[in-house]
């Protein structure tokens, strides 16, 4: 009894400070994937979330993940399994709230889809009103506030997203005959192209994950292109004033792009409204080492400009941001830069070292051994400002399927001046939580050259980590302004060449990018080059670019919009 008793005195001290900050991935503890196409393939994965908020808590419900999850503050996550659960293979689910008296939830993997309701989500007893629908797949359930209900859906590089009126008093039988809304335009709008960065100019791109917002009288349909696995997963929109249509496409697009970094993609996603009265955009990311539907969970925050444009931040979206209780800065980048890019790496594993430090999801350290003891050591070159730690482990033939109890991984984190002397960070030698993304806010910030992780327990057969990222302050000189930027606009007009001259001391950059000199919604983080094949431009739009560039001090200041016809 008494490492659980230590275990619940640690939870408790750290339970008193509250996080200011997230960063993506979301760090909860995603189900081993179950498919009998290819079962004999280990890999977790979280993707396509509903996130709707009932009765001032918010739920999450992902796909093929046996249950789902509760959060309080969008911020800290816990697993249900409920008592009843219609939906084991669950493709793509649905959730609405509905006047918080009730909490509707839909999909079917089989394109049977059927009703699940309960008016106590955390207990988890569901009801059922069976087989509503069929032939659906990726499904969006939508009541509007004169109580007319309708049923969107589409998965397909053929098929265009589609609806239905229901007749809400009635079972939610389909009131009239399908409506077809609108479809993908790849030969237009570059981004909907299919393949990695846009790429592949045999297969049409897939436009699937249908969510309907309203604000402000206006319907803004989300729809994701063009393909979960690829680092430029994206959500669009069009807009109507009728939820079935007719619809336009939003001059600004895609809406939630985040295509370079870390971690990328952000489609397949749904809007939830915080409390606090901030808007968040939760989204599917990449991994893709295991299986190509290996995927991780993103949130970013959401805007509607004066122009009643959809938008939404993911500047930085992978380094750490101000969490939705943060009202007024929530959303808003924290200004803590990597510290860890690119630096040396000594470790109890040689081979491989250096992929925890590259900021490629797809790359990782495989230790020689796992029973415990195992350290990875990074050397800043100079003393910096800690302020927060990533860990992200990799599945490496894991042999899971499904969901486990009692998983953990416990690590210690330490801190040096000298590599001498040494400081605790993060103890969690007596966590029992499953924390495959884990991320940990310092509550103050903590001066070092050295940071060691060392393993004490993983709940895997190997001990594999694909970053270990280090955020603060390097207290140095931020890079000086870019200069010499040109964009080469091709004459296929969705295609852009853009170069710049290196900025000495910088680690990479943002370019920004969007239809007016104030509207630069758009970016792509880039790691070490000074050059890039943009294809994601529409080919009807005039755009306005800017890039700055940055390091583990700070970022420069952006250069002046530059008009491209």
């Amino acid at each position: 009894m008494q490492p659980l008793f230590i275990s619940l005195i640690s939870f408790a001290v750290s339970a008193q400070y509250q996080a200011d900050t997230y960063c993506n991935p979301i760090n909860v503890d995603y189900t081993y994937m179950i498919y009998d196409s290819h079962k004999d393939k280990s890999y977790r994965s979280g993707a396509d979330p509903a996130v709707v908020e009932f009765k001032g808590e918010y739920y999450m419900f992902v796909t093929r993940s046996l249950g789902y999850w509760h959060s309080s503050d969008l911020q800290n996550w816990h697993f249900i399994t409920p008592q009843r659960w219609y939906f084991q293979g669950c493709n793509a689910p649905a959730a609405h709230n509905y006047k918080d008296s009730v909490l509707y939830v839909t999909g079917d993997p089989s394109g049977q889809m059927s009703l699940l309701y309960t008016d106590d989500p955390q207990k988890g007893d569901w009801k059922i009103v069976p087989a509503i629908l069929s032939g659906l797949q990726d499904p969006d359930f939508f009541i509007d506030d004169d109580d007319k209900a309708y049923i969107f859906w589409g998965s397909s590089n053929t098929f265009p997203i589609r609806g239905k009126r229901l007749q809400k008093n009635h079972r939610f039988i389909a009131e009239e005959e399908t409506t077809e809304l609108f479809g993908l335009h790849g030969d237009m709008h570059g981004w909907e192209r299919f393949g990695e960065n846009h790429t592949d100019t045999v297969i049409p791109g897939y436009m699937e994950g249908a969510w309907l917002t309203k604000h402000k009288g206006t319907y803004y349909m989300m729809y994701a292109a063009p393909g979960t696995e690829f680092n430029v997963y994206a959500d669009g929109v069009y807009t109507a004033s009728d939820p079935m249509g007719p619809y336009t496409y939003q001059p600004h697009n895609p809406v939630v792009y985040k295509p370079g970094g870390f971690m990328n993609g952000a489609g397949h996603g749904s809007v939830v409204q915080a409390t606090t009265g901030s808007y968040w955009h939760f989204g599917s990311v990449s991994v893709s080492i295991n299986e190509r539907w290996e995927r991780r969970l993103c949130m970013h925050p959401l805007y509607y400009d004066e122009d009643g444009l959809m938008y939404s931040n993911t500047r930085f979206g992978d380094y750490p941001h101000y969490a939705p209780h943060a009202k007024e800065n929530a959303g808003m980048f924290r200004g803590w830069m990597l510290l860890s890019y690119g630096k040396p790496v000594s470790s109890s594993t040689e081979k491989d070292k250096a992929n925890i430090i590259d900021e490629n999801v797809k790359t990782f350290w495989l230790s020689e051994s796992n029973s415990g003891g195992e350290w990875l050591t990074i050397d800043l070159e100079r003393p910096m400002d800690i302020n927060a730690l990533q860990v992200n482990f990799h599945d490496y033939q894991s042999n899971m399927y499904g969901r486990y109890p009692n998983l953990r991984h416990r690590y210690t984190m330490e801190a040096s001046l000298d590599g001498v002397h040494w400081e605790m960070l993060v103890d969690k030698s007596n966590s029992y939580k499953d924390s495959p993304n884990d991320y940990v806010e310092l509550p103050t910030a903590h001066n070092a050259r050295y940071v060691r992780y060392t393993n004490i327990e993983v709940p895997t057969p190997y001990l594999a980590i694909s970053d270990f990222r280090v955020f603060g302050n390097g207290n140095g000189k931020r890079p000086s302004r870019v200069e010499n930027f040109q964009v080469n606009r091709y004459k296929d007009r969705r295609d852009a060449f853009i170069t710049w001259s290196a900025v000495k001391g910088a680690q990479g950059y943002n370019i920004c990018w969007g239809i007016a000199p104030d509207k630069l919604y758009n970016s792509w983080m880039i790691y070490g080059k000074n050059e890039h094949l943009m294809k994601s431009l529409d080919v009807d739009k005039t755009y306005f670019f800017s890039i700055e560039a940055f390091n583990e001090n700070g970022v420069s200041k952006q250069i002046k919009a530059i008009k491209i016809n």
